[in-house]
């Protein structure tokens, strides 16, 4: 009989997998406590902008004309338990207030609800990034808990989406990494993912913790590139080199590779700054510590990219006060083809900008509402050329596609001044330096 699928939890993570699940054939039942969540993602709704998702989901969703059905959604525990075969836990686990550490709420929440219900065999699977450690704690509780006993399983099966290309790293992943204690669940989880596994994803089996050690260690690393780069950019400023040759040229290096080597502002989002924080906090506990203290200047190194961003726009205004002065900044989100403004590094520079007197107009492609829910006092404007017109400065802060296909010269004839900083080294020099901008980037003075 084939395996039914549940997912508990339905935002970015828990939407897509649904979707992706019901995509690759099985039953798929998806819970929220929200009810407005669920009553929007069953008219085949999604409440962010992740490209290619909606379409998917309004593919799948009951109800919808010409879907194929097998996506329903529910806020009952109790309904779930008795439908699935197999259940994702796909709930936030977000940094806690005032600490490094990771708040466990959420999850430990959901296996409490979920546990009662458990009367007969199933396989509960983690995939939220969570301290090392937690797998091994949640199994116990599960045991404990649920009517089925040792029937009730736990496996840690940790997620590596990408926000943009999320259906695509859940349909066709990169790897696939399950932490199992036995051999029903690696069984379960290999038929689960017969078909990536099927079109050459690597499926790799090892224990609890070496399972939630794999999505922390990965995310550090990437954000040790990023801030590596953003070092050297400094060395750049302070040496008159260019950094984006250098990343050119030890990117050829296939030892060290190309991607992660742009310097700009740095990163953001509601996954690499606290999942790095996280790490260090639970080492920490685990006497490890010393062993992540390069992750704290990571994380400054990273946080300090965005004064330095306020500092070369103040440099570029005549070194004064902001006071008076109009800004245009192009891009909200953390990251393009997102709507996601989590901890993002462009809205952190305009709003300090703004705090210190500028009139600051704000545009992106996709992130203008909830840019607006988080900076209400910042200006915003319905397009690149609305947000240019009149600038004494023009700052170029989230690399999306629509910003460097801009007609320089058509820019130009909008702007109060041609200046234009370009916080992501994404836009090509010597094309704005023709219309006659001044072109600025971080870690590139003489370019």
């Amino acid at each position: 009989m084939a395996l039914k699928i549940t997912v508990i939890g339905t935002g970015y993570l828990g939407a897509t997998h649904a979707a992706a699940m019901a995509e690759l054939g099985f039953e798929v039942l998806g819970l929220d406590v929200v009810p407005e969540k669920i009553e929007l993602l069953q008219r085949g709704q999604v409440p962010m902008y992740e490209p290619g998702l909606e379409e998917l989901l309004r593919k799948h969703v009951a109800g919808i004309e010409g879907s194929s059905g097998r996506l329903r959604f529910t806020t009952d525990f109790a309904e779930v338990a008795a439908f699935g075969d197999v259940h994702f836990l796909c709930v936030n686990t977000p940094q806690k207030h005032g600490e490094y550490a990771c708040d466990m709420s959420y999850v430990d929440s959901a296996i409490a609800s979920l546990a009662p219900h458990l009367h007969g065999p199933a396989l509960v699977v983690g995939k939220s990034t969570v301290p090392v450690g937690s797998a091994d704690r949640l199994a116990g509780y599960l045991a404990a808990h649920a009517p089925a006993g040792a029937d009730a399983e736990l496996a840690w099966n940790p997620e590596f989406l990408r926000e943009g290309f999320a259906v695509q790293d859940t349909l066709r992943p990169d790897r696939i990494v399950v932490g199992v204690r036995g051999e029903r669940a690696e069984k379960l989880l290999r038929e689960v993912y017969a078909t990536p596994v099927a079109a050459g994803t690597p499926f790799v089996v090892t224990d609890f913790p070496t399972a939630e050690l794999v999505k922390t260690a990965a995310n550090s690393f990437l954000a040790t590139k990023i801030s590596f780069i953003n070092a050297m950019a400094e060395v750049c400023e302070a040496a008159g080199g260019d950094v984006a040759r250098l990343a050119e040229a030890i990117g050829y290096d296939d030892r060290i590779g190309r991607k992660f080597l742009r310097a700009g502002i740095g990163f953001g989002g509601g996954c690499l700054p606290k999942d790095i924080r996280a790490f260090m906090a639970r080492a920490g506990e685990l006497g490890a510590d010393q062993a992540l203290t390069f992750l704290r200047e990571i994380d400054s190194i990273n946080m300090r990219q965005r004064g330095q961003m306020v500092e070369l726009a103040r440099q570029a205004l005549g070194g004064g006060p902001f006071l008076g002065k109009r800004v245009a900044v192009l891009g909200a989100t953390f990251k393009p083809d997102s709507d996601d403004v989590r901890d993002s590094p462009a809205l952190n520079v305009a709003g300090q900008i703004h705090l210190q007197g500028a009139q600051v107009t704000v545009y992106d492609p996709k992130g203008m509402a909830n840019a607006r829910r988080l900076f209400p006092t910042l200006g915003y404007a319905d397009s690149a050329a609305e947000a240019v017109r009149g600038a004494d400065v023009v700052l170029h802060l989230t690399e999306w596609r629509e910003f460097r296909e801009l007609d320089p010269e058509e820019l130009g004839r909008e702007a109060g001044v041609r200046v234009i900083l370009d916080g992501r080294n994404a836009l090509d020099p010597e094309i704005w330096r023709k219309a006659g901008w001044t072109y600025r980037a971080m870690g590139r003075p003489t370019a």
